[in-house]
């Protein structure tokens, strides 16, 4: 019997021939990565498990994005600590404010992560490198101290669901619409602790921003990690920004899943999650007419190049609806530098939208955008539970940038056809 992508993966980098589903293994990590929220508490694992140095200097990455710049004097503090840490470690890839980008964002952009790697990180969105032909995966704190001290983690071997994607897609339907749509066909435990193997010929046709839009998601679905075997697209895209070697895997012809799921694109209009959970999805033209508040754009989900382009095209030369806060949040520095040259910040800011320095505050309910008793926010972010972006009575309701874009300037939920 054959394995699956995600199975050569860590059977590799456990030193074994095979693995099985169900197995506990022991494999060697390429990356460890920590923000700065799990960091802290990661350090005080460190030290008490007695440990001295980091296993890598070049493979542990921190990247403070959460509360930075810092929001009030206990994000600081956090921070601070932080700072001395890699100091003192000599930790080689540590993101400043000014150079930093939300993480899931900069490290495929800098090339720090790379096909065929095993990545660890203390923030459930690092299943995100999975759209490498990576197996990334979230883990908690403890495990981020372990694999910083080790450069290994214990894992259980997930079994494998295989989503074919087939069909063209419509107008104004991305990665965001494939996953929530994909999220609201088998629910938000559909997946749990199973890779989410992405393939078929509509994935092929994505761009690599709407593959990390989709991996990012997998976790919504209580996927372990969500995978897409590497092919021209990806080596395109890590061509000149990985400097190290890397091997690409593919699965077997025969390889085991526990389901397979065919999804037809062409069935898929622009999706909108409802509140309070990613789940709850409904195409936009069912919406019915819901005023908000405020629209956010950005974040690990939604942060990139493209995202920034698709909601500049449906702003140029409009305004943001008179009682509607628009703010957008691109993914790194790189992302507004490009935003700069292409002419993008200026059509943000002559429409009247708000733009942030890179940072995950807007999207956790910490800062930049926290929702008021009551308040609709219709967000390109990753998960509308309850409280989440601010106040528990608030509501947040999820979509892509087209539709985001489209709705702020009409000041209510609509498909991008009404205002484009």
């Amino acid at each position: 019997m054959g394995m699956t992508i995600t199975e050569k993966i860590l059977a590799s980098h456990a030193g074994k021939k095979e693995v099985k589903p169900g197995e506990f293994i022991e494999a060697k990590v390429d990356v460890v990565l920590g923000n700065d929220i799990t960091t802290p508490v990661a350090i005080e694992s460190f030290e008490a498990m007695g440990a001295q140095e980091v296993f890598d200097k070049e493979k542990v990455v921190i990247v403070p994005d959460h509360f930075t710049p810092n929001k009030d004097i206990s994000s600081a503090e956090h921070c601070a600590k932080v700072r001395k840490f890699v100091r003192e470690k000599g930790i080689k890839h540590y993101y400043e404010v000014g150079r930093m980008g939300i993480e899931h964002v900069l490290l495929p952009e800098q090339g720090l992560v790379a096909p065929g790697d095993v990545i660890i990180g203390a923030d459930s969105h690092t299943c995100t490198y999975g759209a490498l032909g990576a197996f990334s995966t979230g883990i908690g704190s403890t495990d981020m101290a372990a694999g910083m001290a080790t450069g290994r983690v214990w894992i259980k071997v997930p079994e494998s669901i295989k989503f074919i994607y087939h069909g063209k897609r419509n107008p104004w339907v991305g990665g965001k619409d494939f996953i929530l749509y994909t999220i609201g066909k088998v629910g938000v435990e559909g997946a749990r602790y199973q890779s989410m193997e992405i393939s078929g010929e509509a994935i092929d046709e994505l761009s690599m921003d709407d593959r990390f839009t989709m991996s990012n998601m997998a976790i919504e679905a209580g996927g372990k990690n969500g995978i897409i075997a590497p092919d021209q697209t990806t080596l395109d895209y890590v061509k000149g920004r990985v400097k190290r070697n890397y091997t690409c895997h593919q699965s077997d012809s025969d390889a085991r899943y526990t389901r397979v799921i065919d999804i037809d694109v062409s069935q898929i209009r622009p999706q909108i999650a409802f509140p309070h959970s990613p789940g709850n999805t409904h195409p936009v033209d069912e919406a019915g007419h819901v005023l908000l508040d405020q629209v956010v754009i950005g974040s690990c989900t939604n942060g990139r190049i493209e995202d920034m382009r698709i909601t500049a095209q449906i702003l140029k030369g409009k305004q943001v609806h008179p009682y509607l806060r628009l703010i957008i949040l691109p993914g790194s520095q790189d992302v507004v530098k490009q935003m700069i040259q292409e002419g993008i910040m200026e059509t943000f800011i002559e429409s009247g939208a708000a733009v942030s320095t890179p940072t995950c505050g807007a999207c956790m309910g910490g800062h930049m955008g926290v929702l008021a008793k009551g308040e609709k926010s219709l967000s390109t972010t990753n998960r509308n539970f309850v409280g989440r972006m601010g106040h528990p009575e608030s509501e947040i309701y999820l979509s892509g940038p087209a539709v985001a874009a489209a709705s702020a300037i009409a000041g209510r939920i609509v498909h991008p056809k009404e205002v484009f």
